[in-house]
């Protein structure tokens, strides 16, 4: 058994020259390995690379008929051919997302009015003088003295 002992560092300015060399005797101890190998599983193999090959050249053909039939005439792309129903589901989310932007627009600003119309309401229903309101920490104690 040959023993295939390499080091190679991600940063070696050579590391190409030693991958090269890597699978040159990779290849080489395949070929070896390959001529030894009993007979039937090297029939299994040929069979195996026979339809791998016969695999590859059935989708090389059906890539190439569509290449043709997409070529001809227009560019058919997949929204034309699927025609507004796909166009209709990729605006839908963003749709959602302006929806839900405004719905949280809408929620704020009523938490603010309530806010500000509690001040006004204690402020018209307090004998307090009008300069205490524009204390900043006034609106704090009228929320904690609440609760």
């Amino acid at each position: 058994m040959t023993r295939i002992s390499t080091t190679i560092h991600p940063h070696t300015p050579d590391s190409d020259g030693l991958e090269a060399r890597f699978g040159v005797r990779v290849a080489a101890m395949l070929g070896e390995r390959a001529n030894s190998t009993a007979p039937d599983i090297s029939e299994r193999l040929r069979f195996a690379r026979e339809q791998a090959v016969a695999r590859g050249a059935a989708s090389r053909r059906q890539v190439q008929m569509a290449a043709v039939v997409v070529g001809r005439g227009r560019s058919a792309t997949l929204a034309e051919h699927l025609g507004w129903w796909f166009k209709l589901a990729s605006a839908a989310p963003l749709a959602m997302l302006v929806i839900g932007l405004v719905a949280i627009e809408h929620a704020h600003d009523k938490a603010q009015i309530a806010a500000v119309a509690e001040v006004d309401a204690a402020l018209l229903a307090d004998d307090l003088p009008p300069a205490a309101y524009t204390d900043p920490g006034f609106a704090e104690y009228l929320k904690t003295s609440k609760e």
